[in-house]
């Protein structure tokens, strides 16, 4: 059983799907483990390294992608200089990566029709027993970490309060919006940078851990179911978003720094943040929205840019794990390994599909798309109108 790691070719994917040291665990067990030449070395991982855990370091991508039973990924697949990496399987191959399949279910039809066995670690359920495979909250809580560091270097102002010699300094004042894995990893890098910090949730169940990180928990009551399914946050109605705005809107003004984190797989996200809210904000604060590749939560933000507007600071950073690569690898790899080794039985693949996380996350197979919101993504794609021109 042959299991490839491949290069990563999206601009600025710095993280590698397998770190030495977890190929190491896996030649033990049994598994031949080839990585691509470079492979690791924007995540400082040498070939040397991997040759040391047991790999076989590959110099030739064709011969990879042909002959791996396995390919491993973080990025989802896209197009190179000569041909789409999908491309470059071959039917009955088994892909294992972000595939982005709410996002972008063109990508998953097109595995499907290739016959290639595709797992998604964005659906991975949210269990305990699926905890060490549910790699979208390892790498949430990586971006919710570098977003308060980001938001910080941004900040005209000091985090921590300071007594000085020219007089106390008070501390910098940061709301975060959405207290998910990404926000409550915010606002523990916040607090422990000593900023006194705020936090918003539309489900009133978060308000424990809000607090036990040393947060104030912002209130909204809504009348109407606000949890979905998995424990993540539902999309609520028009008026309940109105009334959310009008609560936060406060919040917001008097903040040095607010770090929104809503997101909805598959859909554009919700603006938290309006025009106007970012006009009532102090000169000098900054945004730092972790939604700008899905729309953004802010109405001024700008995916991979910085706005300023009113004398604040957006900024609209993309794929912020791959700025702190090493350890968002050495995450990222526990994850993908733990499901890999669930696959596995007697030395080869096994398809269980009785077991809740193997269901979940094969989205393609024989052929098929497997996973309903993807079928009906896929659905809502063939339907739109073919553009002539």
């Amino acid at each position: 059983m042959k299991i490839a790691v491949t290069k990563e070719i999206e601009v600025g994917e710095q993280r590698v799907a397998l770190v030495p040291d977890v190929v190491a665990r896996l030649v033990k067990q049994g598994l031949e483990v080839w990585v691509e030449a470079g492979a690791g070395e924007r995540s400082h991982f040498s070939d040397a390294a991997y040759e040391a855990a047991g790999a076989k370091i590959v110099a030739d991508p064709a011969m990879l992608w042909s002959e791996a039973d396995v390919m491993l990924k973080v990025s989802p697949l896209i197009e190179n200089e000569e041909q789409h990496e999908a491309d470059l399987l071959k039917a009955g191959q088994i892909v294992i990566g972000f595939l982005n399949p709410l996002g972008n279910p063109a990508l998953v039809k097109r595995l499907a029709e290739r016959n290639v066995t595709a797992f998604s670690l964005e659906m991975i359920p949210r269990t305990s027993r699926a905890q060490s495979m549910d790699a979208l909250s390892s790498q949430a809580g990586v971006a919710g970490y570098k977003a308060v560091l980001v938001g910080a270097a941004a900040c005209p102002k000091f985090f921590p309060m300071l007594t000085t010699a020219a007089g106390t300094i008070a501390p910098a004042k940061v709301f975060v919006m959405g207290a998910g894995v990404a926000g409550l990893q915010a606002i523990a890098t916040a607090r422990r940078l000593g900023a006194v910090v705020e936090a918003f949730d539309i489900r009133p169940a978060v308000k424990e851990e809000v607090q036990s990180l040393g947060a104030k928990f912002v209130e909204v009551t809504l009348e109407e179911e606000t949890v979905a399914a998995g424990g993540y946050a539902k999309e609520v109605s028009e008026a309940a978003k109105q009334r959310t705005q009008a609560v936060v809107a406060e919040h917001v003004k008097t903040a040095d720094v607010v770090i929104t984190t809503a997101q909805v797989p598959g859909r554009k996200a919700p603006i938290l943040v309006t025009e106007e809210m970012v006009a009532q904000m102090k000169p000098g604060s900054v945004i730092v929205d972790l939604a700008a590749e899905q729309g953004g939560n802010c109405a001024c933000t700008s995916a991979g840019r910085e706005v300023v507007y009113h004398g604040v600071t957006i900024l609209g950073p993309i794929n912020l794990p791959a700025s702190v690569p090493i350890d968002a690898s050495r995450m990222y790899a526990k994850n993908i390994s733990a499901l890999v080794q669930l696959l596995m039985k007697d030395g080869a693949i096994h398809l269980n599909f009785d077991d809740d996380i193997i269901d979940s996350a094969c989205v393609t197979h024989a052929g098929e798309v497997r996973n309903g919101r993807v079928r009906d993504a896929i659905a809502a794609l063939d339907q739109q109108p073919a553009v002539i021109g």
